[in-house]
């Protein structure tokens, strides 16, 4: 049975480490005119992309679309994502939301127009 050498703090393998973010799975809508969410009003997250207390968020403040569409763009599958997200809309915030590095250059590689309206 092979033994196990334990990793000291020090040591410095030549091997490359794998982060979970570098291998979320991340979907992107098929175009932005496919994004047909509302624009307004009190949009109910589903449990499978905001698993927190309070899923209810109002788009007509900004800090309800920002937890919204961090959440949808983050968790959310292309059919969730076309379905809760309304183009408008994530044209306006999108350079204000906070998300990781991968989902934004997905979506911005994918999307020029999303990249040029910083």
């Amino acid at each position: 049975m092979p033994t196990l050498k334990p990793r000291h703090a020090g040591d410095h393998s030549n091997e490359p480490r794998v982060l979970i973010q570098d291998v979320i799975p991340y979907e992107v809508a098929a175009s932005l005119d496919a994004l047909q969410g509302p624009g307004e009003g009190v949009l109910t997250l589903p449990h499978h992309i905001y698993w927190g207390p309070q899923a209810d968020c109002d788009l007509g403040q900004l800090e309800g679309v920002f937890k919204a569409y961090q959440a949808i763009l983050r968790e959310g599958t292309r059919a969730d994502q076309e379905q809760l997200l309304n183009a408008g809309l994530l044209g306006k915030v999108w350079d204000e939301l906070m998300l990781p590095i991968r989902v934004r250059d997905l979506w911005e590689n994918k999307f020029p127009q999303l990249a040029q309206r910083s």
